[in-house]
């Protein structure tokens, strides 16, 4: 398929810059692939669909503080540093963003805070906003982490045009985050109330967890027409034994197996055995899924509503159908239905 048969006008005032006042009363599109049929409901509606014996797969990544602000030193200017991944723990080198750029050169040392309390000094570029610093702290890296929650910022995407709110910290999360690392949240996820969830295990739905550190790679533009061409970034994945035992007892029940997003789907379809079984895993994906694409684990999928030309619109294409996808985008459209990270979300059956 072509990057341009996923284009489509969306109007600004519909990119959601809050979230739902309650998480699980956002709205709901449901998709069922082999009527065609389109419904709209309120996301506890979920509940319904599902059964004793399904299981939903969840990714249990925790976004973390991720925008800092400091300055570069002599001429003080502001420069934002946006942390994607720790390269090496006791060195305390990270893979960065750097914004502006290109007054961003080797050997130029940042400070942040009003005390100077954090310092990094730049000791790479690695692409034109890339860069690799090395923090320079005294602390333990316990006291390091506590700093860089301190004076970091919720990494909310620059779509969401607002400052940072106090809530952003709880709500730019899953109420399941466990494991540290992600610089963007698993959106499908933040639908899920405590309530919402007990409802479900008391329906006998199972949860299985997988890990996927979300980075800034599944949200990079896709520059060619030929989606063939497009590389994704590598992130990190853990599938415990635990969570491919409990889909596929799900799997060989016949019941409903739920990717909770995209991130879920790549990861799942990352470790696939020849009898079309999910296997542990532990490593790096960088699974790109557009159509056509024959998925092998889940049946059931829950995403949000993406950007035009967006890989994550491109997965969920693959698994709704393309026609029935793009039609259920018209229609979310004609509905105004809130998109991006704090939207509504779909279900497609």
């Amino acid at each position: 398929m072509k990057l341009s048969q996923f284009k489509f006008d969306l109007p600004k005032e519909l990119i959601a810059q809050h979230p739902s006042d309650n998480r699980d009363e956002s709205r709901l599109m449901v998709l069922h692939r082999d009527s065609g049929k389109i419904e709209h409901k309120m996301f506890k509606d979920v509940l319904s669909y599902f059964d004793e014996g399904d299981v939903m797969i969840l990714n249990n990544t925790k976004v973390f503080p991720a925008r800092l602000f400091g300055n570069k030193e002599k001429t003080g200017a502001t420069i934002e540093v946006f942390l994607l991944r720790e390269l090496n723990r006791e060195s305390l080198l990270w893979d960065v963003l750097v914004d502006p750029a290109r007054k961003i050169r080797i050997g130029n040392k940042l400070y942040f805070g009003e005390n100077d309390e954090l310092v990094a000094e730049v000791i790479d570029n690695t692409t034109s906003r890339g860069r690799t610093l090395r923090f320079l702290f005294d602390g333990t890296h316990e006291e390091f982490k506590q700093t860089v929650y301190k004076l970091g910022q919720t990494p909310l995407p620059k779509y969401i045009e607002r400052d940072v709110e106090p809530d952003d910290a709880e709500r730019f999360q899953t109420i399941y985050a466990k494991h540290e690392g992600a610089v963007a949240v698993p959106t499908a996820g933040l639908h899920f109330s405590r309530e919402l969830l007990k409802r479900l295990e008391l329906k006998g739905v199972g949860f299985a967890e997988l890990t996927l550190h979300v980075g800034l790679g599944t949200f990079r533009p896709v520059e060619v027409e030929d989606l063939t061409k497009h590389k994704m970034d590598s992130e990190k994945v853990m599938i415990p034994q635990e969570t491919a035992d409990k889909v596929n007892q799900a799997k060989d029940h016949k019941k409903r197996v739920c990717a909770v997003g995209t991130t879920v789907m790549r990861s799942i379809e990352s470790s696939v055995s020849t009898y079309d079984r999910l296997n542990a895993f532990d490593g790096w994906t960088n699974r790109f899924i557009f159509p056509p694409y024959d998925f092998k684990i889940a049946n059931t999928m829950i995403t949000n509503f993406h950007t035009p030309e967006s890989t994550l619109l491109m997965t969920a294409a693959a698994f709704g159908g393309y026609d029935l996808v793009m039609e259920a985008y018209r229609q979310a459209i004609k509905e105004k239905y809130r998109f991006y990270a704090y939207g509504d979300a779909m279900l497609i059956i």
